[in-house]
C-alpha cells in the first residue's frame, strides 16, 4: 500500500495495492500487520456502514471524552471527505485537509483521535465504510458546524444547499468546541 502524508501532521491518505483483471479486482482494507509496519499501530472497535443520497453532509463529528480514530472509505459512488484538527496545542488547530474517496479510486483516509469527521456526497447511493478506534458514544459527541466561517471550509457544493441533519444544523462555531 502507499501512504500519502497531508499538510496537517496526522491524517494519511492510504492508496491499497488493488489486483484487477476482467473478473473484477480484489485488495486488502485492513491487515493489521501491514499496517502496524507503515507505522499505524491500530486497535479497531467497532465498523459503521452509512449510505446516502447525492448532496447529504454529515458531520462534523467527533467525541471528546473518548475521541475514534477513523479508517474511512467508499465502496459504491464519491464523498469530498474532511477532517478538522480540533488539538488546541497544535500549530494546525482549526486548520482541514479534504480528499475525495471514490469507489473508483479506491483510497481510505486515516482520521486521527482529535480531529472532527465529515463528509459531503458526491453521487447518489453512495456507501460510506469506516472503522473506528473506540466506540461510539452519544453522551460525548459534538459536532463542529459545517459551514463555520472561521475554518472554511471549501465544499463542492458549487450554489447548492447541502442535506444536513437536524443535529449537524445546529454544529457549535469552533471558538465553541470542547478541542483536545
Amino acid at each position: 500500500m502507499k501512504i500519502i502524508e497531508t499538510a496537517i501532521p496526522g491524517p494519511l491518505i492510504i492508496e491499497p495495492r488493488v489486483f484487477g483483471d476482467a473478473r473484477g479486482f480484489f485488495m486488502e482494507t485492513w491487515n493489521d500487520a501491514v499496517f502496524r509496519e507503515a507505522g499505524l499501530d491500530l486497535a479497531f472497535v467497532q465498523d459503521n456502514h452509512s449510505r446516502s443520497e447525492k448532496g447529504v453532509l454529515r458531520g462534523l463529528h467527533f467525541q471528546n471524552p473518548g475521541p475514534q480514530g477513523k479508517l474511512v472509505r467508499v465502496t459504491n459512488g464519491a464523498v469530498f471527505d474532511v477532517a478538522v484538527d480540533l488539538r488546541k496545542d497544535s500549530p494546525h488547530f482549526g486548520k482541514w485537509i479534504g480528499v475525495e474517496l471514490t469507489a473508483e479510486n479506491k483510497r481510505m483516509f486515516w482520521v486521527p483521535e482529535g480531529f472532527a469527521h465529515g463528509f459531503l456526497t458526491l453521487e447518489d447511493d453512495t456507501d460510506f465504510l469506516y472503522k473506528c478506534t473506540a466506540p461510539y458514544a452519544p453522551q460525548s459527541e459534538h459536532t463542529l458546524a459545517w459551514d463555520d466561517p472561521s475554518v472554511g471550509i471549501e465544499w463542492p457544493v458549487a450554489n447548492l444547499a447541502p442535506i444536513i441533519s437536524e443535529k449537524d444544523a445546529k454544529g457549535l462555531a469552533l471558538a465553541d468546541v470542547p478541542a483536545f
